[in-house]
């Protein structure tokens, strides 16, 4: 077992101390967190061990979990990568993209393996469906939410966007050619809703919306690529599969036929895979134990959260030109 200790105890931090507490891959050593009776209180109400100084935590640990808002992931994690510890870092990676960067280096000075927890990866709709997705042409995404004041410190886009973002990067095997996108400060000092037009090298267009001041919440997901068409509810944790095939000569009774304007005709059947429900995050923190254990690239590597944030960065930067 893996000895680990959690940066941060808010709301997210106290999910992965119980999960990493449950962990038969983790033993969890203790937590820190700046705020000394906020730490102490978790301490009393939960039994976690609670260290009042991050780097006898760090010291006493192979893995830091950091649940830390963004702006402290860069000192955070170069504390422990410094030391030679393993980090899992809550997503976005970095505030910047110069300190992605810089983590990138360190990760590879020192040795050391780093996850970034993009959770949504782990979603079982999306993972259901990962290797339908081939070459998709176009896609279509749409992040909303009820208004939470936690989280609005950062624009939309790195709070919602990010997640759709990383999961297009994730099946579109192309560089970003062009992003135009639009955003708009509602409630919030930083947007509260954007859109996103993200174009490829390969023709693939995805059109992105996130919304944090919506009167429901909604995360799906369209991918429509040659002779498929692929939901995912990444809320819902459902997928619908619809492809289309040549049509038999003698189709039947039942048998869904579409003829073109060519005279080609086609079938359409539906396929619904098996979703396996499991706990996102628990999976991803035990998938991060396993690439440490057996020195494998972890499924969400600090490179492609730098990519993610970069594009992410690029999609703010294309609205404040506006």
């Amino acid at each position: 077992m893996l000895n680990v200790g959690v940066l941060g105890a808010g709301h997210l931090g106290k999910i992965h101390l119980r999960l990493l507490n449950e962990s038969q891959k983790y033993n969890l050593v203790g937590f820190y967190d700046p705020d000394v009776i906020n730490g102490k209180k978790v301490a009393a109400e939960f039994g976690y061990t609670f260290f009042d100084n991050i780097n006898k935590l760090i010291d006493a640990v192979d893995v830091i979990d950091i649940v830390t808002p963004t702006l402290s992931h860069f000192d955070c994690a170069k504390k422990a990568m410094e030391k030679g510890k393993h980090v899992f870092i809550e997503k976005p990676i970095t505030n910047t993209f110069q300190e992605a960067e810089e983590l990138l280096l360190l990760e590879r000075k020192h040795g050391v393996k780093g996850q970034v927890g993009h959770v949504e990866r782990f979603n079982p709709a999306f993972m259901a469906v990962k290797d339908n997705i081939n070459n998709p042409m176009f896609i279509e995404t749409h992040r909303l939410a009820e208004f939470n004041p936690r989280g609005t410190d950062v624009p939309v886009v790195l709070d919602l966007m990010i997640h759709d973002i990383d999961a297009i990067l994730s099946v579109v095997k192309s560089e970003v050619k062009q992003i135009n996108a639009s955003g708009v400060s509602v409630i919030s000092n930083s947007p509260d809703i954007a859109n996103a037009r993200i174009e490829f090298q390969n023709g693939c267009v995805a059109n992105l919306t996130a919304s944090r001041i919506s009167l429901k919440n909604m995360r799906k997901s369209r991918f429509f690529q040659k002779d498929a068409y692929i939901a995912v509810d990444f809320l819902e944790k459902k997928v619908e599969v619809v492809k289309m095939k040549d049509a038999p000569e003698k189709p039947g009774d039942f048998d869904m036929i579409l003829q073109n304007a060519e005279g080609v005709k086609k079938q359409i059947y539906f396929e619904n895979p098996d979703i396996a429900i499991n706990n996102a995050i628990l999976d991803e923190l035990e998938t991060f134990a396993d690439a440490i254990n057996n020195n494998s690239v972890p499924v969400v590597s600090l490179e492609q959260g730098t990519q993610a944030l970069k594009v992410a960065l690029e999609v703010i930067a294309s609205f404040q030109k506006k």
